[in-house]
């Protein structure tokens, strides 16, 4: 819970301090995430400058500010997500601070000052995503410390050109296409069941994102990781963390569900939209999206205006980079697999909403139909996917990197 740190008054104003400007007025804040971002915000009356830091046991991320009256209630910034304490007050006559100390090893990926809107006042956002414990190890040793004084810690844009921001020993080559590869469920989420055979989906997924990472690893100026390469659990916020941590050109979602009518089988390609194409669609993003709830993480309900900071609606370029792939893995699978009617789709999948990278969730079959479920166990069939999938995305990324994408 927020907590006020100690307040020091001198007893009596010099002329110096008659002549000092008031403190900053903060006068409203907000935070939400979950364990993989959080977002904090807070209203200011005018611009201040502010140093970040990082300290260690326990791991903290420290914002040193000028003078500044909290005049909002202490409940606004009440600890969640990556924070398991958020403490904030006058450190003396001249200075403030705030104190988030962390649930796991994380960074500030933002942290600035913007006018608002009205341009009438200012707001301090600091992003918090969540990084490697060597990652985070770095951030505290690299800080330069001089007579008593802090310095800003090593920005993320920083340590991402180092290739670090996951603890990767080296960056990938500038011009690389960069691919994650996410394999659906995990851990305490074992997904779908097959009908005969009992074999989880996070299984089947797993083994095709592997089959297609070794695959993808023979072309060249192709670099492809997997979210996850155990049975770990992750959170969908956590998945698309990792994406962009990356700072990946593509995301490719694998999986393999169930359905009430055992007789359709065949893939389908999804993309993001806040309106489903189809009813079947919209069943299938809820049920994927109640994996949290699995697993246990914190899904509680933001207010509006938070929600579409955190969970920014893919941009209409992404999401048209992200039509565009899914047009080439259709017309890749087309007389080679089997495919639904309509095998081009599209719902609120929250795996999918990473605004900045394009990304597809790919179901490759149902585990609730038998011939379905025959080829998703099949190694050969899975060789044949993830060559078809190669075969897409190199004629995707041409043109892709050629726009941006």
């Amino acid at each position: 819970m927020a907590a006020l740190l100690s307040l020091t008054v001198p007893e009596s104003a010099s002329a110096a301090d008659e002549d000092r400007e008031p403190p900053v007025l903060a006068y409203a804040a907000r935070i939400a995430g979950d364990r993989a971002r959080t977002r904090i915000v807070v209203d200011l009356d005018r611009k201040p400058v502010f140093e970040v830091r990082y300290l260690e046991k326990p791991d903290r991320i420290v914002v040193d500010l000028p003078a500044m009256a909290f005049a909002f209630p202490v409940e606004d910034l009440k600890a969640r997500g990556l924070f398991k304490d958020v403490r904030y007050g006058a450190i003396g006559a001249q200075s403030a601070r705030i104190v988030l100390t962390t649930e796991r090893p994380a960074q500030l990926a933002l942290a600035e000052v913007q006018a608002d809107e009205a341009g009438k006042g200012f707001r301090l956002v600091l992003d918090a995503e969540m990084v490697k414990r060597e990652v985070f190890d770095d951030l505290v040793k690299r800080q330069a410390w001089s007579g008593g004084k802090t310095a800003v810690g090593t920005p993320a844009a920083e340590a991402a050109a180092r290739g670090d921001r996951l603890g990767t020993s080296s960056p990938v080559p500038g011009g690389t296409f960069v691919i994650a590869i996410d394999a659906g469920h995990g851990g305490i989420d074992n997904g779908a069941i097959a009908a005969e055979t009992k074999t989880p989906e996070k299984d089947i997924t797993l083994a095709f994102a592997k089959a297609l990472q070794r695959r993808l690893a023979r072309e060249p100026g192709i670099f492809a990781f997997l979210t996850r390469d155990g049975d770990e659990f992750l959170s969908l916020s956590e998945r698309v963390t990792i994406a962009r941590q990356h700072h990946a050109n593509l995301f490719v979602s694998l999986h393999a569900d169930k359905l009430r009518q055992d007789n359709i089988r065949g893939a389908t390609v999804y993309t993001i939209s806040d309106k489903a194409s189809d009813k079947m669609a919209a069943e299938l993003a809820e049920r994927e999206n109640l994996a949290d709830v699995i697993g246990g993480a914190d899904l509680a309900t933001e207010p509006a205006e938070v929600t579409d900071i955190l969970l920014d609606f893919t941009r209409r370029e992404t999401q048209a980079f992200s039509v565009a792939m899914a047009e080439q893995v259709v017309s890749s699978f087309e007389g080679q697999v089997a495919l639904i009617n309509n095998p081009h789709r599209f719902a609120g999948f929250r795996v999918l909403q990473a605004h900045d990278v394009p990304s597809i969730l790919l179901e490759l079959g149902f585990l609730s139909n038998k011939e379905d479920e025959k080829v998703l166990l099949d190694e050969s069939w899975r060789e044949k996917i993830a060559e078809l999938l190669t075969a897409a995305i190199t004629r995707y990324r041409e043109p892709a990197l050629a726009n941006g994408g």
